[in-house]
């Protein structure tokens, strides 16, 4: 199983890659996004919910823990930072989101790995400089690996 590494040297750059990943988007695809903070994940979102055809702003979750846009297909954007352990996750009741019709991205999906489903996309996030993020995208499951192999077409790859 092959990764994609890229670099973005702009918000706008993420952006695109993220819309990229949207365009390919299907129901159910779960995007476990894990990076310090700053790193870049709700700006990749952001660009994911464009390529959903989503028009409003997609703002952190932080706070709300998910917040719900909708689209050619619904955004479930969550975010783990706020919760302390993997039981707090758990107790959530995510699994109408996480196998529904929509399409779910976690923020620091790290935080709850052992109890996510085993089948996603995991994109590790790397602060380089004010401009600059480097990326690896790990498929895991058929339907993410033939994702890849999509996105490799459209993204150019070193």
């Amino acid at each position: 199983m092959s990764n994609l590494k890229l670099v973005t040297h702009s918000a706008e750059q993420t952006q695109k890659f993220g819309t990229a990943i949207g365009k390919l988007a299907e129901p159910g695809d779960i995007y476990l996004l894990v990076g310090d903070l700053g790193a870049g994940k709700t700006c990749l979102t952001q660009g994911i919910a464009y390529g959903l055809d989503i028009h409003e702003y997609t703002l952190s979750p932080s706070f709300v823990i998910m917040r719900e846009l909708h689209g050619r297909l619904p955004l479930y954007h969550m975010d783990f930072y706020r919760l302390d352990n993997v039981a707090e996750i758990s107790d959530l009741g995510l699994d109408d989101y996480l196998f529904g019709e929509g399409v779910c991205v976690i923020e620091w999906a790290n935080k709850g790995l052992t109890v996510l489903p085993e089948d996603h996309l995991l994109i590790g996030i790397d602060y380089i400089s004010d401009n600059e993020r480097s990326f690896v995208v790990e498929p895991r499951g058929e339907r993410y690996i033939q994702m890849l192999t999509q996105l490799k077409e459209v993204i150019p790859c070193p």
